[in-house]
């Protein structure tokens, strides 16, 4: 693919499988939380554009990267009469401990810039359960860690393998692709070799018998 979603780096950074489930296998299953933010991503896409002192609000704006490979669509884009350009991503919930979302916000200010040869500095994350503004600095740390992963990306697509499941408690709970990936399987092996120590262990217990036992005549 020439081109790849923003929205695939969230899943990138999250977890490879479930990026892999979506993106090259192009499975999908809905729970509560992605429906919610889906919901909560349309109403922000199709509210109308409006004009306040100063600022111009732009919704569900197509992005697109030529250099990274990437596309999308924002939010909200505010463009100020002093020139900034700034990017507001909504998220249900609230912030959280991985910085996906700081990434796919990144990603989207990396195309303005390129669409529009500017420089955006920050831009904002708007979560929904605080129903707060959260200024993300789009420094050179958060760049390198986008682009990177932009390359990974790109890879694992081009790869069309799909990385085995790796259990992990909180995160897979939460993941609406968990009777699809079936994490749990990845435990297996760990049983299959207690069967074989069990069996190798019983057969060494048999062994002095079998020794012992007299030999036939030829």
């Amino acid at each position: 693919m020439d081109s790849v979603p923003i929205s695939a780096l969230q899943h990138l950074l999250y977890c490879e499988r479930q990026c892999a489930l979506i993106h090259i296998e192009r499975l999908w299953e809905e729970n509560f939380f992605t429906a919610d933010g889906r919901v909560m991503h349309e109403r922000a896409h199709e509210g109308p554009s409006e004009s306040r002192p100063g600022v111009r609000i732009a919704r569900g704006l197509s992005l697109k990267c030529e250099r990274l490979g990437l596309h999308g669509q924002a939010d909200v884009v505010e463009f100020h009469r002093d020139g900034k350009v700034v990017p507001v991503e909504y998220k249900r919930g609230k912030p959280k401990g991985h910085r996906a979302d700081e990434v796919q916000l990144c990603a989207q200010a990396l195309c303005l810039e390129e669409m529009l040869g500017v420089c955006i500095p920050a831009g904002f994350l708007f979560y929904g359960k605080n129903r707060h503004r959260t200024e993300v600095v789009l420094d050179l740390a958060l760049r390198a860690l986008t682009e990177s992963l932009a390359t990974r990306l790109h890879a694992l697509i081009a790869s069309r393998e799909t990385p085995p499941p790796i259990f992990e408690s909180k995160k897979c709970s939460a993941c609406s692709l968990i009777e699809v990936c079936v994490p749990r399987l990845s435990k297996r092996p760990a049983a299959g070799r207690w069967f074989e120590r069990q069996l190798a262990d019983r057969l060494a217990e048999d062994s002095p018998s079998i020794a012992g036992a007299p030999v036939a005549p030829a």
